[in-house]
């Protein structure tokens, strides 16, 4: 087998309710989780595209988060109805879908308006 031409790590976290800080998990990523591995599937990508689950990403404020390796690509505020688009236009044809992309001064940040913070 051949090593993973990507890896997409999908952010998992879990905080209780009331906790300083959100939780990608209560925001729908496990739905993303499992329609990023349906569509991978689908295209085709199996055996070369692995969606992970991951644990905090640090990027909590702008969740739920993805982040695409080896291009380091950061995904903000991803929704399941993100997942074909991220597919087809990253995954397949290899071109990062900029509206949902983490602006370079977003990351590491509270706010951020370009992830609708």
């Amino acid at each position: 087998m051949s090593a993973f031409e990507r890896h997409v790590f999908v952010c998992h976290n879990s905080r209780p309710a009331g906790a300083p800080r959100p939780s990608c998990t209560s925001d729908g990523s496990s739905d993303l989780h499992t329609r990023l591995q349906q569509l991978t599937k689908a295209a085709g990508l199996a055996g070369k595209v692995r969606i992970n689950k991951s644990g905090c990403l640090d990027q909590c404020e702008h969740g739920p988060v993805i982040v695409v390796y080896p291009e380091a690509v950061w995904y903000c505020n991803v929704r399941a109805a993100d997942a074909e688009e991220i597919v087809a236009e990253h995954l397949v044809a290899g071109r990062p879908v900029e509206r949902l992309r983490f602006a370079e001064d977003c990351l590491n940040s509270r706010t951020c308006s370009h992830c609708g913070d």
